[in-house]
């Protein structure tokens, strides 16, 4: 699955700060009921409408001798065309349809007329170089429509996490790679600040954008403009459980559902972690029942949720099972 690798290749997120996997759950103080589990084959991600998670909008990354002012206009209108249900049908399209990559990107840049205006350039040759996950991949191969476009001869190379693929775009070994905002500016943070570095990503893109390009400046890269895309956490109930229980956001989730009956799902370390269950009880005061150990948006997550063994479960915001059809 999509999730699965970007879980150990995207961000730490998941989980909050890396750190010790803890797995006794914050206090409860739900007095409620709470909502039993309810099995279905659809899932709906819970709006996060108080910004619980950080803002890992899709953007590309280059290096900047490589850079060109042709070449980052094309690569932000690919941006442009995408948003996270485009992504979901992309991942789904490669992990569920099983086609290629560079089909999946050539298909929807067709589909979305993503060539047309594109300016042409200098041009030269251009290597894109991906993540060891399908979504980077995918994301890569779209990069390249674009920049054939603005006239260059272009290459798609994986190489790996992003200890691999991240100095080999400083040294230019690779020109362009897609990346995530707000957990690559805590990666930059980390390597330029050291050790107790203050981390620079904010629920608020324009804030995560601010700091990211600080440290992109410090090591000789520059980003292009974030797309509407996010591969971030999200919190996933079926449709059956969301209309029972008249939920569409993480706040009716606590309103309605903190109590006795409610099972939340996720990683090992999520009760202890700002982003998974303790995010939850300190920004929505969400009090679970139980809590289930289960994996970092994988498939345990999933089969829980559609089979009605926990109420909610962490999951990523652009898995292919999250797709409409």
């Amino acid at each position: 699955m999509v999730a699965t690798a970007a879980a150990a290749v995207v961000s730490l997120a998941g989980c909050g700060e890396a750190g010790s996997s803890g797995t006794e759950a914050p206090p409860s103080a739900a007095a409620g009921a709470g909502c039993a589990p309810a099995a279905g084959e659809t899932l709906v991600v819970l709006e996060d409408d108080k910004k619980l998670q950080n803002t890992d909008n899709v953007l590309p990354a280059l290096n900047k001798k490589s850079s060109s002012p042709e070449l980052i206009a094309a690569l932000d209108k690919a941006s442009a065309a995408l948003d996270t249900a485009k992504l979901i049908d992309l991942n789904k399209a490669v992990s569920v349809d099983r086609k290629s990559s560079k089909q999946a990107a050539q298909e929807f840049a067709t589909a979305s007329n993503l060539t047309a205006g594109i300016t042409k350039g200098a041009g030269g040759e251009l290597t894109i170089g991906t993540a060891d996950f399908p979504e980077s991949a995918t994301l890569a191969e779209l990069y390249g429509v674009a920049a054939t476009a603005a006239g260059y001869t272009v290459k798609v190379q994986k190489i790996g996490n992003r200890e691999l693929y991240e100095p080999a775009l400083e040294k230019g070994d690779i020109d362009v790679v897609p990346e995530y905002a707000a957990t690559f500016a805590t990666f930059l943070a980390g390597k330029v600040d050291g050790k107790g570095f203050k981390d620079p990503s904010s629920p608020d893109l324009a804030t995560t954008m601010t700091n990211l390009k600080t440290y992109t400046d410090k090591v000789g890269l520059v980003v292009g403009e974030p797309s509407q895309a996010q591969d971030q956490n999200a919190f996933a109930v079926t449709t059956a459980f969301a209309d029972k229980n008249g939920l569409k956001t993480l706040s009716d989730l606590a309103a309605k559902c903190s109590g006795a009956a409610t099972v939340l799902g996720g990683p090992a370390e999520c009760p202890q972690r700002p982003k998974c269950q303790q995010g939850l009880v300190d920004t929505y005061g969400f009090q679970a029942g139980k809590f289930s150990s289960l994996d970092t948006g994988g498939p345990l997550t999933l089969t829980a949720i559609k089979q009605g063994t926990v109420s909610v479960g962490l999951v990523f915001s652009s898995d292919p099972a999250l797709a409409s059809s």
